[in-house]
């Protein structure tokens, strides 16, 4: 049997940023919320990547001290997560953690 890619564990995952944003950082990501609802995760994540600058709750978690809450950050920091994009993507979400010096250069 083919291993299938988390798709559906990925969506679970990007609904649980909303909830911890709002409680660990008093960030209402509401649009963020809408998207997910509209596009799913994966989807969610693939149009907030194009962005050159991260997006307006990007910089918002940042300021507040909550990088982990960053889409890019789920997807670096959980290996299984990976295979879901590809290798240009995952380049944007180092490119960007690193600007934001969640990764050290």
């Amino acid at each position: 049997m083919p291993n299938k890619l988390p798709v559906a564990e990925f969506d679970q995952e990007m609904f649980r940023i909303y909830p911890r944003a709002l409680s660990e950082a008093k960030y209402n990501a509401s649009r963020f919320l809408q998207m997910l609802y509209a596009h799913r995760g994966l989807e969610t994540a693939m149009i907030l990547r194009p962005s050159p600058t991260g997006s307006e709750g990007y910089t918002a978690l940042w300021k507040r001290g909550r990088p982990a809450l960053k889409v890019e950050a789920v997807i670096h920091d959980h290996a299984k997560w990976r295979p879901l994009f590809s290798a240009h993507d995952l380049a944007i979400c180092v490119k960007r953690l690193q600007e934001y010096q969640y990764l050290k250069l």
